[in-house]
């Protein structure tokens, strides 16, 4: 059996919630627990625990997904924050989320960074962030509709001979698109793979530096491409080439 760590998303407590309003709930979306649950592979969500608690669990997982949700605090890459601390992210899951990133780094475990997982990679690297792309970059591209939520789709291009066109065997085509940040500077040792066809925007790359590891991240949700069906790229081929990666 094949074990995937999945790091957590965090709902804080919040008195007005009916149902467990007290308490911190700490879950995976499901269309995520679907995409990743195959014969003889179990996605298991990681829970948040101080490190000398959680490093003999993390000892037990093959290789790890980090999913989307909350927006990373610009503290987290020493930015100051825009627009007043409009977009003040989750310092708490940033924190959990990199633990968890730097132990997989270090002990040669494969890494699928999707959506906030992308961003975390990338500033887990030393990169940057845009905390708001509309008001930084003022692209014409809506990358992030929350009525429309999964529905939104966009081209992307990817870099000549990259990895991602080697996966799919195309060098462009559509993903939804779920965000409003995006990376604004590129961590050391990522490769880029793909840009938004439209405003350049970095949607995939992967780590290539001195140590022997798979890091892969893409900024769209692939767990989500049932929502528009054909219209996007398939996403089996990306969690395929990443399971690979594990030791048989």
């Amino acid at each position: 059996m094949i074990r995937i760590g999945v790091s957590a998303c965090f709902m804080y407590p919040d008195p007005a919630r009916t149902v467990f309003g007290h308490k911190q709930l700490s879950y995976f979306e499901h269309d995520m627990s679907r995409w990743l649950a195959r014969p003889g592979v179990m996605p298991i969500l990681i829970p948040d625990l101080a490190p000398e608690r959680l490093i003999p669990y993390l000892e037990m997982m093959d290789g790890f997904v980090f999913q989307g949700g909350a927006d990373i605090a610009p503290g987290t890459y020493g930015a100051a924050a825009i627009e007043n601390g409009r977009w003040p992210g989750d310092p708490h899951r940033d924190r959990y989320e990199l633990t968890l990133m730097d132990w997989a780094f270090k002990n040669r475990k494969p890494v699928l960074a999707i959506c906030r997982g992308f961003q975390l990679m990338n500033v887990y690297f030393g990169g940057t962030l845009y905390q708001d792309l509309k008001i930084e970059t003022g692209t014409p591209v809506e990358h992030r509709n929350a009525e429309t939520y999964d529905r939104v789709s966009h081209e992307v291009r990817c870099t000549e001979g990259s990895l991602l066109s080697r996966i799919y065997m195309k060098d462009r085509f559509y993903v939804n698109s779920v965000h409003h940040q995006g990376v604004k500077t590129p961590g050391r040792h990522l490769k880029i793979d793909a840009h938004c066809s439209e405003d350049g925007l970095v949607e995939a790359f992967h780590y290539e530096g001195p140590e022997q590891v798979w890091f892969q991240g893409v900024q769209w949700h692939p767990e989500f491409s049932h929502t528009l069906g054909e219209t996007v790229i398939s996403p089996e081929p990306l969690l395929d080439r990443f399971l690979k990666e594990i030791p048989a």
